[in-house]
């Protein structure tokens, strides 16, 4: 007889981390989300494509709390329902529990790669030390121990993004979510991103939503995922 193999899987991997259940998000006349439904595990990275206008960066925004949806049965982060937050408690939850990186790195030009790391630290009132602290370590563990104190124009494209992953990082968030986050850098720096991401995933446990147009680096997810037409198929 032969020997069968077993795939053991931390707890941890069934932790459900984010749940959405008939998410509607209409524009006037326009529906852009049909009623999706998406259950995505703790320490999962997972994939969304799909054709531009398929409603994927809508989802996104709405699972990231940046917009609310027209209709919903259920939206609960790390147990957390979202629909009960006002909007105060939204944002205190968002900067505390979510990070987010986008196309665009949306970095501050004036301030250092240090002081823009640190900035969600400082919104969330936590000490200058301690921030600061942890952000020199997010940026020497993502190989920018030398350009700390450079600002955004003084950063190669692959840098400037690397530094918005540790934007991203700094309050420990539950789950980030990437808007197209290669999509303005080369193939080898699109590819060592991705490869990051798990890097990260491995070391600090997060979840990770990405958006992406990028099909070989979709394939790399743990899950892929499809939108057409509002709707993930």
């Amino acid at each position: 007889m032969g020997t069968r193999e077993f795939i053991v899987f931390s707890p941890a991997y069934f932790i459900k981390m984010i749940k959405a259940e008939n998410i509607h998000k209409s524009y006037g006349e326009l529906e852009v989300l049909k009623g999706v439904d998406l259950h995505i595990k703790k320490s999962e990275i997972v994939a969304i494509v799909g054709p531009s206008g398929a409603g994927k960066t809508t989802l996104l925004q709405i699972l990231g709390t940046l917009d609310k949806p027209s209709q919903s049965d259920a939206l609960t982060i790390n147990d957390t329902d979202i629909k009960n937050l006002n909007d105060k408690a939204l944002s205190k939850f968002r900067n505390k529990h979510i990070g987010f990186i986008f196309q665009f790195h949306q970095l501050l030009p004036e301030f250092t790669a240090l002081e823009n790391v640190c900035i969600p630290g400082f919104i969330a009132n936590r000490s200058k030390k301690e921030v600061e602290k942890e952000a020199v370590e997010i940026l020497e563990f993502l190989g920018l121990s030398d350009r700390i104190q450079h600002k955004p124009n003084e950063l190669s494209g692959g840098e400037q993004q690397r530094v918005a992953v540790a934007r991203a990082l700094i309050n420990k968030p539950d789950v980030i979510f990437a808007d197209e986050p290669s999509g303005n850098l080369d193939t080898a720096s699109s590819r060592h991103l991705h490869e990051l991401f798990f890097t990260l995933r491995d070391q600090f446990h997060q979840t990770f939503v990405i958006v992406t147009h990028n099909q070989e680096l979709a394939e790399m997810a743990d899950r892929k995922l499809e939108m057409k037409d509002g709707k993930i198929i």
